[in-house]
């Protein structure tokens, strides 16, 4: 991307944080929506490869019912940045009753025990939203890991919504991530990870709908290693303003196997989790990229990433097998470009 690009990205997220949290809700609901709509009635390459990851998550729709699916995921995905847009200007008590969580025991109990608790979540729906409201309305921090972005501006940027709504930011530059989460998760600390894409060569292959994709090793590497809780999260949108989440059972490490052994088995069974989670709400999976490994050219499976902010599911190489995740994760990520005309979301 060229300098002038750069300062042209920068400066549309500028203008999206500094304006659009400005505007009346039921105006920048329209105004997502609009924008959705003519980038879905374009069929750029973004749109199209959304159809092609929705036709494998609904095998059986046909061409009409992909085209509505399409449609309401575009929607999905810009309402998405309407709301992080908007979100450093809502009110505690509005973030509080714009999120309901299912399970929510299982989040509260894991964080009593105070041995580390990891969230692993999927590119669903809103994780800034899921985010800001464990920080304010559970009062609970969190550390998440974001990959660095071009422009520096454009990362800084990100890190600081981020940390503006109370989460630790960590760059995954430098090798160093993967040590402090680990050092964060044995204080007893929060950890949440988005962790669905990882087009590394070192992610775990694991079967995903049908067929096999990559996911990162950080969640269970991090989880052998410090003997923290891994729970999935999903989220879904109802009708504005609501999103609804779920926390899901503990992955736990096997008890037999090697450390790949265990590591593989429990980065399938979190994606099988995070299948059914995809399956119940397919409009709200904003994965506008390419993810399974069919789909890949070869330069990207080695080293390519989406453009775009992104976070990572970790993990850095201090640990064999590791890898950074390059794929989005709060967990989305930057590098090469791979065939999406738009932008990841972070």
């Amino acid at each position: 991307m060229s300098g002038i690009a750069h300062r042209l990205t920068d400066g549309l997220y500028g203008l999206g944080w500094s304006t659009v949290k400005h505007l009346p809700e039921p105006v920048a609901v329209t105004l997502g929506q609009q924008i959705a709509d003519t980038a879905w009635r374009r069929r750029g390459r973004s749109v199209l490869r959304l159809e092609a990851n929705l036709a494998r998550v609904v095998p059986e729709a046909g061409a009409e019912r992909l085209s509505e699916l399409s449609r309401a995921g575009m929607r999905s995905y810009l309402r998405y940045w309407m709301e992080s847009f908007r979100l450093p200007a809502w009110s505690n008590e509005r973030i509080a009753r714009s999120f309901e969580v299912k399970d929510l025991h299982l989040l509260e109990e894991g964080l009593a025990a105070g041995k580390g608790l990891i969230l692993a979540l999927p590119h669903l729906a809103n994780w800034d939203l899921a985010g800001a409201w464990v920080t304010t309305r559970l009062g609970v921090p969190f550390t998440t890991v974001a990959e660095r972005l071009k422009p520096e501006t454009l990362y800084d940027r990100f890190v600081a919504y981020r940390e503006g709504l109370g989460m630790e930011v960590l760059p995954h530059t430098g090798g160093s991530a993967f040590g402090m989460l680990a050092r964060r998760l044995r204080a007893g600390g929060l950890v949440c990870l988005v962790a669905d894409r990882d087009l590394s060569a070192s992610g775990v292959e694991v079967s995903f709908f049908g067929d096999t994709a990559r996911m990162p090793a950080g969640p269970a590497m991090l989880a052998q290693q410090t003997g923290a809780l891994l729970l999935p999260v999903t989220l879904r949108y109802e009708e504005p303003p609501l999103m609804r989440g779920r926390v899901h059972p503990a992955i736990e490490v096997p008890a037999t196997g090697t450390r790949t052994e265990k590591t593989s088995a429990m980065i399938q069974a979190l994606a099988d989790v995070f299948a059914a989670g995809i399956a119940e709400s397919p409009q709200d999976w904003h994965m506008l990229q390419r993810l399974w490994l069919k789909d890949l050219e070869p330069r990207e499976a080695a080293a390519g990433s989406p453009t775009g902010p992104a976070e990572s599911g970790v993990v850095s190489d201090e640990v064999p097998g590791g890898g950074v995740a390059r794929g989005g994760s709060t967990g989305r990520d930057t590098g090469s470009r791979d065939d999406s005309s738009g932008t990841e979301k972070p």
